[in-house]
């Protein structure tokens, strides 16, 4: 059900030419949720695409407050999880910007117009997790005459996955529709240039219509099933008696998969703070629930060291799960360049007890660990790494992770550099042990690097 004619004209009056010019989008935005249903923003949302596509709103002023309105039409929810987050992608990064340079202009169904560097500056900050309480106390006329030269520096990468996901799920037929209405070959605003009361009556006729809504798609066409004159032929094909059958529906169709979704959300949190232990537990039984989850869930090689930092138990469950990945040599070589510190020992030495780790990546690691403890100028913190390190290596040698012989000379250097310390001298008497002959590597592992270093 389409838009009532009066609230079209509610509608067109917000976005009226005066309006746009002097009031705030704040309260613009605070004036649209007063005057509609949340019942109806679905509705509103889809107008306001449809006088942006169809160039129906003169004034940039206008189609700046449109793209706002359609974003505080679901203010407080996630941009992923709105109806019409793929709109402003496609504002940021229009697919006429994709194509080979030397081709002709691009035109498609459903085109949006293009904005300025002040404006996608502007929707991009809209549509990140920054505060916008700011920008949205600015008039369109302000934001649009403003000398920003560039779109703001925002990662879009999770917006645009999730929404490939969201994609990748409709079939191939859903991916191919485009909108029942389309702009004429030129534009109509033309028409009506000198007419502004047939342009407003074409307006309302379009957004009150329920053709807006509709797509045309693909017809899918399937050749009918021979009949077979037979004994054989199936029951399905010759039904008699419907008493005889049952509908049978799957409850399970059009319900979104929450597992997935909530997994996402907790990542998220795991990157800025660390989770409780039950949202830790929670986090980890769906990856276990579901082992191709883990490939879903936003995580990339530059989030790792904030997840080792925060959660270094939920990225060590993590990484063992990306063992088969082609991206874990990635993973490895951001874990070895990470800045040195108990967690990261802590991910990395639960990884060499539980798989097996490319020799190189193990020994660039403890080299990497080694220089960190001769560079930092803070003796307190050089004693508290020295001491964490000469566990860590003792762990390592004990438990046959790594070839003493071929870091041998490394270590002793170590050793003997900061033998005033009782871990380095420990570790010193273990290497010549192993030198001599008269230790062997059966003893048991020590005590926890972490017990180890607050003791």
């Amino acid at each position: 059900m389409a838009l009532s004619i009066t609230q079209c004209d509610t509608l067109l009056n917000l976005l009226g030419e005066n309006n746009v010019k002097t009031q705030t989008l704040e309260a613009l935005a605070n004036d649209l949720h007063k005057k509609f249903e949340s019942t109806d923003y679905f509705k509103v949302g889809s107008c306001l695409i449809m006088l942006l596509q169809q160039d129906l709103l003169e004034e940039p002023e206008q189609r700046l407050v449109a793209v706002t309105l359609l974003h505080e039409l679901y203010r407080g929810e996630s941009i992923e999880n709105t109806p019409f987050a793929k709109v402003f992608i496609h504002i940021l990064h229009p697919p006429e910007q994709q194509s080979t340079v030397g081709t002709p202009k691009l035109e498609y169904p459903g085109q949006l117009p293009k904005f300025s560097a002040p404006e996608k500056n502007f929707i991009a900050q809209l549509i990140s997790d920054v505060p916008k309480d700011a920008i949205l106390k600015k008039t369109a006329t302000q934001i649009i005459n403003s000398d920003i030269v560039g779109p703001a520096n925002i990662d879009l990468s999770a917006i645009q996955l999730a929404l490939a996901e969201k994609q990748s799920e409709l079939s191939h037929i859903c991916r191919s529709g485009i909108p029942a209405v389309i702009a004429y070959p030129e534009k109509v605003t033309n028409s009506y240039a000198n007419e502004p009361d047939k342009k407003e009556e074409f307006v309302q006729q379009i957004l009150t219509s329920d053709n807006l809504y509709r797509v045309y798609k693909p017809e899918f066409v399937t050749l009918a099933p021979p009949l077979l004159n037979s004994k054989d032929e199936p029951v399905w094909f010759n039904v008699t008696s419907p008493k005889e059958h049952t509908v049978a529906y799957d409850i399970t169709m059009c319900v979104p998969n929450m597992a997935g979704q909530e997994a996402r959300q907790l990542m998220t949190k795991a990157y800025k703070a660390a989770l409780s232990l039950q949202q830790q537990q929670q986090l980890l039984n769906e990856l276990d629930n579901d082992s191709k989850l883990v490939y879903h869930i936003g995580l990339t090689p530059s989030k790792l060291p904030e997840l080792v930092e925060n959660n270094p138990l939920i990225a060590i469950e993590v990484l063992l799960k990306l063992m088969q990945s082609k991206q874990i040599t990635e993973y490895f070589s951001v874990l070895v360049n990470m800045e040195m510190s108990l967690h990261s020992m802590e991910v990395v030495n639960r990884l060499t007890t539980t798989v097996d780790l490319p020799t190189e990546f193990v020994h660039l690691y403890i080299s990497n660990c080694i220089s960190t403890c001769e560079t930092i100028k803070d003796r307190y913190m050089q004693n508290r790494l020295v001491r964490l390190v000469c566990v860590f290596l003792q762990s390592l040698i004990r438990n046959k992770i790594i070839n003493v012989q071929e870091l041998f000379i490394e270590v002793q250097a170590f050793c003997i550099e900061f033998s005033r310390i009782r871990e380095a001298a420990a570790l010193f008497r273990l290497l010549k042990q192993l030198e001599s002959g008269e230790l062997g590597l059966s003893m048991s592992p020590p005590p926890s690097m972490k017990g180890k270093l607050e003791s």
